[in-house]
């Protein structure tokens, strides 16, 4: 998945919205005030942090430990840094996507 598609599917999603509290390089996705995305815009890979359950947080981890590793700056036991690095499939990730998005509108 191509950063750019990235940020079009998250910002599809009702009530999403984009800024840069964190600085010019890091992309945050809010909805409703809360925060369910953040992207390195800098970064090679590109690196992104999404939210989980904690259970998925560990079987993620397994599935990919070349691409998905604990939350970067982030509370590890509810967040995952995901290098974009072609590993993970698109289909996977927009599934990743809407589950933090899904998780922060609770």
């Amino acid at each position: 998945m191509e950063i750019d598609e990235l940020i079009n599917y998250a910002l599809s999603l009702p009530e999403a919205e984009e800024c840069f509290p964190f600085g010019e390089n890091t992309l945050v996705l809010k909805t409703k005030g809360k925060i369910f995305l953040t992207v390195d815009l800098v970064s090679f890979p590109t690196t992104l942090n999404y939210k989980a359950t904690p259970d998925d947080i560990i079987d993620q981890r397994d599935q990919y430990p070349d691409a998905i590793f604990p939350g970067f700056h982030m509370n590890k036991k509810h967040w995952n840094t995901l290098h974009l690095n072609r590993i993970v499939p698109s289909k996977f990730i927009q599934q990743l996507i809407l589950n933090s998005y899904t998780l922060v509108r609770k």
